[in-house]
């Protein structure tokens, strides 16, 4: 029987042959690698991936399509809501550096890739299909319009690029957006700074995007002991990523 997609898993299913071929080059998996699948669903991008691998686990929530995919015998299937997934468990499993894949749900993308970043250290590259203008957000420069905390957080840790346009008639059903694929790189050695706190001085400084930082990350930073300087006479979008993770370096930790 036929699977419906189902709009509270925000399901849309690869169906062009082209696209798919042109991911799998983009991907380009190698026999033996440590690669997971996130939300393989009907196995569009699955098979070729697994035809190249010899084994390949995927994580997939939606029961009915789990199912099918553990009659697959060269598919390990970690049915689960990857927000739930710990992939430094999952990482122990293999001798290499993970390799993450998939075509992303729209609805909870964002959170999908902040999970990924704890534990951007035990992965080797990562290549996702999102929607276009979240990835235009991820690889945005600053003094732009998509330069958000969704760029700062992720230019911290990763080297990214925009791979590939994917047209909504990729899809069955069609999403009402136009969908690109992303190649995600883990820097080697990136900035040694606590996560949280970059995260919390960006979401502050964020909060109102639109106007100057004085009475936002610039009244944060008093009140956490920043003795140093920073023009907050900024929009956040003016502050490049290197700034943002000087800033968190430079407030003294919070007292015990």
């Amino acid at each position: 029987m036929a699977h419906i997609a189902r709009k509270r898993f925000g399901q849309h299913f690869l169906s062009d042959g082209g696209i798919i071929d042109a991911i799998v080059q983009e991907i380009a998996p190698q026999p033996g690698d440590a690669m997971v699948e996130i939300g393989p669903g009907l196995a569009a991008l699955t098979q070729p991936l697994v035809e190249r691998l010899g084994r390949l686990t995927v994580v997939e929530l939606d029961r009915d399509l789990a199912r099918r995919l553990r009659d697959h015998p060269q598919l390990d299937v970690i049915e689960s809501d990857v927000l739930k997934v710990d992939f430094a468990e999952l990482a122990a499993r293999f001798p290499t550096p993970l390799r993450v894949v998939g075509n992303l749900p729209y609805n909870i993308s964002t959170p999908i890739l902040f999970h990924l970043l704890g534990f951007a250290h035990l992965i080797a590259d990562q290549h996702f299909m999102l929607q276009k203008e979240v990835i235009d957000r991820m690889v945005a420069r600053p003094a732009t319009s998509d330069y958000s905390r969704l760029s700062v957080m992720l230019q911290w840790r990763y080297r990214m690029e925009n791979v590939l346009f994917v047209p909504p008639e990729s899809f069955d059903p069609p999403p009402r957006v136009d969908s690109a694929v992303v190649r995600m790189v883990p820097l080697a050695q990136p900035p040694a700074v606590d996560a949280g706190r970059l995260g919390e001085i960006v979401q502050v400084a964020f909060s109102q995007r639109r106007k100057i930082m004085r009475h936002t990350l610039g009244k944060w930073l008093d009140a956490h002991g920043f003795a140093g300087e920073f023009d907050a006479q900024r929009r956040a979008e003016e502050v490049p990523v290197a700034e943002y993770v000087a800033l968190a370096q430079a407030v003294p930790p919070e007292s015990k």
